[in-house]
């Protein structure tokens, strides 16, 4: 597919073109993992898994029994569960690097996202909310879990100005989550 990057510039469009990164994926994650419940369930998860190995390496530093698979596997959870969006984020790398170039509209319609092989259109409705980070803006579902997301790399824009044009975009249409 060939698309005319230049025919729809103008003040309300906003183009970027650039190669996603594991970076990308997990600035994204950890950015959902601020709006959805799943994150703040794992967040408490950790923290449990924290108290339990403190309780435990308590009773064995005072001479208690030790009971070595609480003091072993809650730590080893805990890093699990703090690393996932890094995890996850490879593995959307995997995904997405098969794509090529992401040229990516945005404009008072919406989405449109080209890759080599594919092409997509998210309309405001579908992803209402947005969070920005300095390397990345990132649209969600307004699911519980923000399921669906959108990453929009500024580095894949031609201008730094084109930041705040991408922001005032994403504000007419958006809530910030």
């Amino acid at each position: 597919m060939v698309m005319d990057m230049g025919r729809d510039a103008g003040q309300d469009v906003v183009e970027l073109a650039y190669r996603p990164t594991v970076k990308d994926f997990t600035a994204a994650l950890r950015q959902r993992g601020r709006i959805g419940r799943a994150a703040r369930r794992q967040k408490l998860v950790v923290v449990l898994a924290a108290v339990v190995f403190a309780l435990e390496a308590a009773q064995a530093l005072t001479g208690g029994g030790v009971h070595w698979f609480p003091l072993v596997w809650a730590p080893c959870f805990a890093l699990l569960l703090v690393a996932a969006p890094w995890l996850q984020g490879r593995q959307f790398m995997k995904l997405a690097a098969r794509n090529g170039v992401y040229r990516v509209t945005v404009s008072d319609a919406g989405v449109t996202v080209a890759t080599d092989h594919s092409s997509s259109a998210v309309g405001w409705a579908a992803q209402p909310r947005y969070r920005e980070t300095p390397e990345i803006f990132v649209t969600f579902s307004d699911d519980k879990n923000a399921s669906c997301f959108t990453v929009l790399p500024k580095r894949g824009l031609a201008d730094p100005a084109d930041a705040d044009r991408l922001r005032e975009i994403l504000d007419r249409h958006l809530t910030r989550a």
